[in-house]
């Protein structure tokens, strides 16, 4: 009988044990996202002309495939950033342009998705086209990589410009030949921008707005850019072309980590 009732005990308690496991792997499951800020907005909300090529939505970035957190092909910016790329746009489409954003807000579950990547050195399957030239076990050291991100506080973005009328472009696809992204522009991956001397995220010096070896055309192209937005309040990271932000910054010291869908924007608690 003692043994009966210990055996029952047992299955009590194993039977308890389990029901508490799927009672807290539901709560995880129902665990609410976190939600933007009232006074985050969807950029084409506030400017339906700015073209948006989400990279990060797609397999054609420095990774290979969509990265964590970027649920919709979707350009999320604080409201004043966003207001200040309308002005920009207007600037330039009387010259016949027009800009085209590749990131902006980015969640920290992103981040963190570059983090684990740069840490699995026998991933390199993008190699060939976006750092070509660096030794993958320096993309910390190099600053190429790291833990937090400004576009995590919503006010940067990645852009460039277009020339208009936009034409079609062939699409990216996945496992053809990778080309350098400071190759000439006829040879590099497929893309509408004016040409900046290199591709956007290519990891290599030449991608800093001032290298001296980008002169002519491309160097004015990227004057361009860079003059139209600083005169609105946006700041370049130098060893970025096509980085920028706006300031003042709303959010300066918060990363926020809500995925980037329409959903985080209006299904507010």
């Amino acid at each position: 009988m003692t043994r009966l009732r210990r055996a029952v005990r047992g299955l009590i308690a194993a039977a308890a044990v389990l029901l508490t496991a799927t009672a807290a792997s539901a709560t995880a499951r129902a665990a609410p996202e976190p939600k933007a800020p009232k006074d985050f907005v969807a950029l084409s909300a506030v400017d339906p002309t700015i073209i948006q090529e989400i990279r990060y939505f797609t397999p054609h970035n420095f990774v290979g495939r969509r990265i964590d957190g970027y649920r919709q092909p979707l350009c999320i910016l604080t409201r004043p950033a966003a207001q200040a790329l309308h002005t920009a746009q207007k600037q330039l489409l009387r010259k016949g342009y027009s800009l085209k954003v590749y990131d902006c807000y980015r969640p920290q579950r992103a981040v963190d998705h570059f983090v684990r990547w740069a840490q699995d050195l026998d991933d390199q399957a993008m190699k060939g086209e976006f750092y070509p030239n660096v030794d993958k076990t320096r993309l910390f050291e190099d600053g190429y990589i790291a833990a937090k991100s400004g576009h995590s506080r919503g006010s940067t973005m990645d852009l460039t410009i277009v020339e208009l009328p936009v034409g079609p472009i062939r699409p990216y696809v996945p496992g053809t030949p990778l080309v350098p992204c400071y190759a000439p522009e006829a040879e590099r991956s497929p893309d509408d921008s004016l040409d900046m001397g290199t591709g956007f995220d290519c990891f290599d010096t030449l991608a800093h707005t001032f290298d001296p070896r980008i002169q002519g055309q491309q160097r004015a192209n990227r004057m361009l850019l860079k003059n139209t937005l600083e005169n609105l309040g946006f700041v370049n990271l130098a060893e970025e072309w096509w980085h920028y932000t706006y300031k003042p910054e709303p959010y300066p010291d918060t990363y926020f980590d809500f995925p980037v869908t329409r959903q985080s924007l209006t299904a507010r608690r």
